[in-house]
């Protein structure tokens, strides 16, 4: 079954991640783990952005933001992962409270066929350039059929 996001909910050792580039995270941290490549890493890791309030008379509900995976390298550093395909309206805005809040590295990735996971930031620079080259050839192929048309 898909989500209103196109992603295909997954199943892997009896967990149940949101979709496949998710689970096939996972794989990849557990054979890093077991490679003593990293430390440690927890699934589904929450973190406070803002306590829960009072205000006339209304309780104002705590906000969390619930990253896919915490990693801790052998260093001792914690870096948080979240594997996205598209960024909501509510994830930058959490992720800036995150990043205002916490000293921990959030790395937003995705995965992509021919490049493995990549940083999302990097994969939509890379998509958003091979949309320009294509447009220019497109013109050039356009101009020059134009030219000699005009001959």
């Amino acid at each position: 079954m898909r989500n209103k996001y196109g992603n295909i909910k997954v199943e892997v050792d009896g967990i149940k991640f949101a979709s496949k580039s998710e689970a096939k995270y996972y794989e990849q941290l557990k054979w890093l783990k077991q490679a003593k490549q990293i430390k440690s890493f927890k699934l589904q890791p929450r973190y406070l952005l803002q306590e829960a309030f009072k205000k006339n008379g209304r309780t104002i509900r705590k906000i969390e933001y619930v990253a896919d995976f915490e990693v801790k390298h052998l260093d001792g550093s914690i870096e948080v992962i979240d594997c996205k395909g598209v960024e909501t309206e509510a994830f930058k805005l959490k992720r800036k409270w995150f990043d205002r809040l916490y000293l921990y590295q959030l790395s937003v990735i995705a995965y992509d066929e021919d490049l493995g996971f990549i940083e999302l930031d990097k994969l939509k620079k890379l998509k958003r350039k091979a949309v320009k080259m294509s447009a220019k050839r497109t013109n050039r192929r356009r101009s020059a059929s134009l030219g000699t048309a005009r001959r």
